[in-house]
């Protein structure tokens, strides 16, 4: 049974947010552009909200090298992203080798009911040739 959210002030002023940036931010990011704004909304409440919009597939969520958890609108359905090392840009990509591999995978040692999550780092064509 899915649980119906309801729009508070507070998870409005964090969509507003990522519906108006096209790149990752941070939830120290997003606090900080709430701040400047004037919106009150407690760090706490950006990571709650954060969250919430992830499990609800409403946004992407990106895990860089560092560790720090990154987010922003999902623009498509499910898929998996390519992300410069050097200048963050992000690449979104569908792979239907990625998602049989996942499966004839999780199939071969048992496992049922299986999600993945892909991000491959590297370096963009723009930065391998500075």
């Amino acid at each position: 049974m899915s649980t119906v959210r309801r729009e508070t002030r507070q998870r409005l002023a964090v969509s507003g947010i990522l519906d108006e940036v096209s790149g990752f931010l941070s939830a120290q990011q997003l606090h900080a552009l709430l701040r400047e704004r004037g919106d009150s909304v407690g760090l706490a409440t950006v990571y709650r909200t954060l969250q919430q919009l992830a499990d609800e597939s409403s946004v992407d969520v990106l895990h860089a090298i560092d560790g720090e958890a990154v987010y922003r609108r999902c623009s498509i359905g499910h898929h998996h992203h390519l992300v410069c090392r050097t200048c963050r840009k992000t690449v979104e990509v569908d792979s239907v080798a990625v998602e049989t591999w996942a499966r004839a995978t999780a199939a071969e040692h048992g496992f049922a009911d299986v999600d993945h999550v892909v991000e491959v780092f590297g370096t963009c064509a723009n930065c391998a040739s500075r």
